[in-house]
């Protein structure tokens, strides 16, 4: 550490490391290594944002199809290069929106999807081809996945042509976020049964997106974000090695999603960090023989957790540093969250000025002009270090438990999380952490517009889904789901009968209770 011998006070990260007043040569590591080079810490190309700038991927959906179809073409008109669709929660849940579940929810915080003609609706005069279209889904997303291979061979586009993401991170769910239908492992055999999929069918897919971002909105330590995270990565890697999968042909495809927090320098060391701790434990760990098996590549998403309905025009402050630490740590691509999101959907206006954020940074700040502009850094490097020993030290006590889904299914994970929530937010109260326009620098901020969403809009999704299954061969659904449900119940790749089902005009709560039907549901032990 340094001989800085100040007097100031102890500065700490939220992960509990000390911060020094100063930091000087003898901190800095002898390598790092080179970008694009094993073991990326300085970012997995070597001209980085020089040759290629990230995709601006703004989250949206809302409502119905057509509505979100209508916000697609305004953010691409906008500059957007990627599509990032966000789902409701009776389609995340695997619940048509008819369900008795389901009621009050259709299409309040995502696009309500239940059958193929929504997907047709949603993409509609948007060639997916040309376009590269992340889906946040997780225990539905091999029928979201499957419907949009239909939808894009209807539009001529060949699967192997289509590009993308599906987050299919089901573990995340049990820890953090709770929108898992099925236990854990017959969940797992269907993000396996992905990946098999999709390596044969839909080879420039991403089948999955290990996300860090829920384990941090539900009040994770940066720390334990990069620890818990990668603890669920190699649970994949390992159920799909032992599914018979080639880890080389597969891991190459694995993407991350972490998320942006407020401490700038701590978020850029922790995405150094986990590039360089992946790459060993793949390598040395794992085992793979691919230099792009040991390469992480990920998308980043600022801190919804830190959007104040006080005020909320600070917002964009916030998420202006946010996203310029994702860029400075070297993601692949970025969406940058509104400021009124605190208060509900975003408008046009603030969807618009999000976008604008990432463009100001990419196109006006310089800091795409150079690799990796912190490293070297005596702080930043240092940091790097830290954070990777706290991860490290974090997983080592994961691995002891069994790996990831058994500390899962004992609660450890989630019993950590709710500590560290519960001490920032004792932290907030007491005014050590300072939240501006929160609990200081208080004002009347008057009010900011808010998107409404139509209460018509549930009834009318209604009425197209009775219509949808009016107009369609009801025997021949019924035959398709058999299938799923006989090939639940034997080792068969799930995704075929899926899409079969699909393809025959099955709904999204058909198709998933057709699995619940052999798998159940999951009841969490705490």
């Amino acid at each position: 550490m340094s001989d800085y011998d100040g007097t100031r006070e102890t500065r700490r990260t939220s992960s509990g490391i000390e911060v020094e007043p100063v930091y000087r040569g003898p901190d800095v590591p002898e390598r790092v290594g080179e970008p694009g080079e094993p073991p990326f810490t300085r970012g997995i190309h070597k001209d980085m944002y020089r040759s290629r700038l990230w995709t601006m991927r703004q989250y949206a959906g809302f409502g119905t199809a057509a509505e979100t179809n209508r916000r697609f073409h305004d953010l691409l008109a906008a500059g957007q290069t990627g599509l990032s669709v966000a789902f409701d929660l009776p389609t995340q849940m695997g619940l048509d929106s008819d369900a008795p579940l389901a009621a009050g929810e259709v299409g309040k915080v995502g696009v309500a999807i239940d059958s193929l003609d929504d997907m047709r609706k949603l993409f509609e005069g948007i060639p997916l081809g040309e376009v590269s279209t992340s889906m946040t889904i997780n225990a539905t997303a091999p029928i979201l996945l499957l419907l949009y291979q239909l939808v894009g061979e209807e539009q001529g586009v060949p699967a192997t042509e289509l590009r993308g993401t599906v987050q299919n991170d089901i573990l995340k769910e049990y820890v953090a976020r709770g929108t898992y239908i099925y236990p854990p492992r017959p969940s797992m055999r269907l993000v396996t049964d992905l990946f098999a999929y999709a390596a044969k069918e839909i080879p420039q897919w991403n089948t999955i997106s290990i996300s860090g971002y829920h384990i941090r909105e539900a009040g994770a330590t940066a720390a334990e974000e990069l620890a818990f995270t990668i603890a669920n990565g190699i649970a994949y890697v390992r159920a799909a090695m032992e599914a018979g999968l080639d880890v080389d042909e597969f891991a190459p495809r694995l993407s991350f999603f972490w998320n942006a927090h407020n401490d700038l320098f701590e978020e850029v060391a922790k995405f150094r960090a986990a590039r360089r701790m992946w790459a060993r434990i793949m390598k040395d760990e794992v085992g793979a023989k691919n230099p792009r098996s040991w390469m992480m590549r990920f998308h980043t998403q600022t801190a919804g957790s830190t959007l104040t309905a006080q005020q909320p025009l600070n917002n964009v402050v916030r998420t202006a540093i946010q996203a310029l630490a994702a860029v400075l740590g070297g993601t692949q691509s970025l969406h940058t969250n509104a400021y009124d999101e605190a208060l509900g959907l975003p408008t046009e206006e603030s969807a618009i000025l999000a976008l604008r954020t990432q463009q100001v940074i990419a196109y006006e700040s310089g800091v795409t002009n150079t690799v990796d502009p912190l490293g070297g850094s005596y702080f930043v490097e240092s940091l790097t270090d830290a954070i990777e020993e706290k991860a490290q030290a974090l997983l080592d006590r994961i691995d002891a438990m069994g790996g990831a889904v058994a500390a899962i299914e004992e609660g450890w994970m989630q019993a950590r999380i709710e500590e560290s929530a519960y001490e920032a937010a004792r932290r907030q109260t007491t005014g050590e952490m300072v939240v501006v326009g929160v609990n200081r620098f208080v004002t009347d901020s008057g009010s900011v517009p808010v998107l409404d969403v139509d209460p018509e809009l549930e009834r009318a999704q209604v009425e197209r889904l009775r219509a949808w299954r009016e107009s369609r061969d009801q025997a021949a659904v019924e035959k398709a789901l058999a299938a799923v449900t006989e090939t639940a119940a034997g080792t068969g790749n799930l995704l075929y009968p899926m899409r079969d089902a699909l393809a025959a005009g099955a709904t999204v709560g058909e198709v998933s209770d057709a699995l619940r039907s052999i798998f159940g549901v999951h009841r969490p032990a705490r």
